[in-house]
């Protein structure tokens, strides 16, 4: 069985400088994976905050499931984060310092058929960062339609 939900946060890296990367579970009711297996998501305005020394997802909106019944999930519900606890202090300890955030980066679901979520420690970009970041993609742009001719 190949599995080919790859939801991938695209605003995350133009935003943001991801300095590490984790793969956390999600903890979902059953309408909320059958959304996702249709790939009904998005990460619009999603981000990850701690909330009683435990992770959370907030704002990431998984559609409510079009054979749910009064059993539906709503969207953009808070979702844990399922990580252990030396991940989530060594988190915790990089989102203390000043400049630093959890994103979601990354939806996938792995060979056992559960749904993680990939989500990064990371600083905000400052406005000529995105700039450098908008001349090397086009840069490799050009590069790869030179090379194909």
């Amino acid at each position: 069985m190949t599995n080919s939900i790859n939801i991938k946060n695209r605003k995350a890296s133009f935003e943001y400088s991801l300095l590490e990367k984790f793969v956390a579970g999600i903890q979902l009711t059953g309408t909320e994976i059958k959304s996702i297996r249709t790939g009904k998501v998005s990460f619009v305005d999603s981000y990850c905050a701690f909330l009683n020394n435990e992770l959370w997802v907030i704002n990431l909106h998984i559609s409510e499931y079009e054979y749910g019944s009064h059993y539906n999930h709503e969207p953009k519900r808070n979702r844990k984060l399922l990580l252990n606890k030396k991940e989530l202090k060594k988190i915790y300890t990089k989102v203390k310092e000043k400049g630093f955030t959890v994103v979601p980066t990354f939806l996938f679901i792995n060979e056992k058929g559960l749904a993680k979520l990939e989500i990064a420690v990371a600083k905000g970009k400052q406005l000529h960062d995105k700039r450098e970041a908008i001349k090397r993609k086009d840069a490799e742009r050009e590069m790869k339609k030179f090379n194909t001719k």
